[in-house]
Formats: structure tokens, C-alpha cells, sequence
């Protein structure tokens, strides 16, 4: 496979930068785009350096406080699309990411992967960015309808969140060997590994994220539906 030099790298940057442009044109509030394309850069460069740092030593401690740091941010970024912000939602959606996310982690690594020692960190910290990625973003979709469910008063609010959040999911599960070929398996394709060893691992990523999803969505629903049948005190809202 090709290496990207520096150069190679600030080229391929012109697709984003198009993005940015057409919300220009459209008068569209690009600095969200802007900023979060800024921040892609960064934060990648950083978790480069870092995990050559953790690869290359080992350290067990290390490589729990990077998923510990990418839980916290996933939950953060989960409930960003809500009007009504509160700790409640925080933690609910913290604790739908911590428990749905660690479980099918810990199935694939001791019951698929049997790694011995459990803890390879160039295998642990790619699988737990996919499976709190994914989580992360079905969580976002569905707080977000869920929010406007309760606000319309509908009697199936849990329900309706639930399958909008899930419609991405099933449509990488259709789409799949069709329309795409997912990133891991298209660069397990590219550093020369057999396209049939690709797909096995492929069909084990899809199965984990979308168990993930699922698992997280029905969780955070339950605390909220427990939650607003509750007689307690509103939440204090998060800025």
C-alpha cells in the first residue's frame, strides 16, 4: 500500500475543503464544519503519536484511560443535537455506552478473538473507537428524536427513536458487498490480507456495532422512560 507522505496528506484535504466552500455558497454557517475539520486534523495527529507511543511499550493503564477518554467524549457528543440539556441525559447516556459498549467489546476479544493476554492495545483501542463511534452516533440520532417524540406528547416515543436510530444501521447491513465496502475491511484489503480473511473480520465489526447500537438505544430509553415517570426534581441543565 501506498504511504501517504505529508504533502500526499494536506492534498487529499481539497474534498473537505469543497464542503466548507459549498456551505459558504449556500450562506450557511460553515465555522461548525470549519472547526470540527480543524479538529479532526488535530485530535488524529495526536491519537497517531499517542498510540505509536502505547504500541511500541505496552502499558495496560494507558490504554484504559484512552477508552475511558473515549467513552466520556462519546456520551458528550451523543446528547449535543438535544435542545434540553441535563445531567440526567449525560449520565443516561454514559451509562448505555459504558454497558452495551464494554459487553460486545469483552465478547469479541475473549469469546472471537480469544486474545491471550486479553489486552493487545493494536487490537483493543481500534475495536473500542468502533464500537463507541458507532454507539455514539445511533444514541445521537435517537436522544434526538426521542427529545421531539415527548415533545409532540406521543404515547410510542421510546419506540419511534428507536427504529429512526436504527435505520443507518440496517442500511449498512443491506448496503454491505453492494453498495460498500466498510473501512475495515477495505483496508485490511489494502495491506494485502485476503479478501475472504477480510470479510470474517468485517461480518464480526458490523455484528459488534450494530449489537452495540441497539444494546445502547434500549438502555438509554429505559432511564429516560423511568426517569419522566418519575415524581423527582428537574434535572439541573448542562451548558
Amino acid at each position: 500500500m501506498t504511504d501517504l507522505t505529508v504533502l500526499d496528506t494536506a492534498i487529499s484535504l481539497a474534498p473537505l475543503i469543497a464542503g466548507i466552500l459549498i456551505y459558504i455558497w449556500y450562506n450557511l454557517n460553515f465555522k461548525e464544519l470549519a472547526i470540527a475539520s480543524a479538529r479532526m486534523v488535530l485530535q488524529l495527529v495526536a491519537i497517531g503519536y499517542l498510540l505509536t507511543f502505547l504500541f511500541e511499550y505496552d502499558l495496560p493503564i494507558l490504554g484504559l484511560a484512552i477508552m475511558c477518554v473515549m467513552l466520556v467524549t462519546a456520551a458528550f457528543i451523543s446528547i449535543r443535537p438535544l435542545r434540553q440539556k441535563s445531567r440526567f441525559l449525560l449520565f443516561a447516556s454514559l451509562l448505555a455506552l459504558a454497558l452495551s459498549g464494554f459487553f460486545n467489546l469483552g465478547w469479541i476479544l475473549l469469546a472471537v478473538l480469544k486474545l491471550s493476554p486479553w489486552y493487545q492495545p493494536a487490537v483493543v483501542i481500534p475495536l473500542a473507537g468502533m464500537v463507541f463511534s458507532n454507539g455514539m452516533n445511533a444514541l445521537s440520532i435517537g436522544a434526538e428524536r426521542y427529545e421531539k417524540e415527548r415533545e409532540d406528547e406521543s404515547s410510542h416515543a421510546a419506540k419511534a427513536a428507536f427504529n429512526a436510530a436504527m435505520i443507518p444501521q440496517i442500511n449498512a447491513l443491506l448496503a454491505v458487498g453492494l453498495v460498500s465496502l466498510p473501512g475495515m475491511m477495505t483496508g485490511q484489503i489494502l495491506s494485502g490480507t485476503s479478501p475472504l480473511v477480510a470479510v470474517r473480520y468485517q461480518i464480526m465489526v458490523m455484528s459488534m456495532v450494530v449489537g452495540t447500537s441497539a444494546i445502547a438505544l434500549a438502555i438509554y430509553f429505559h432511564l429516560c422512560e423511568r426517569h419522566n415517570k418519575s415524581p423527582s426534581e428537574p434535572d439541573t441543565k448542562t451548558r
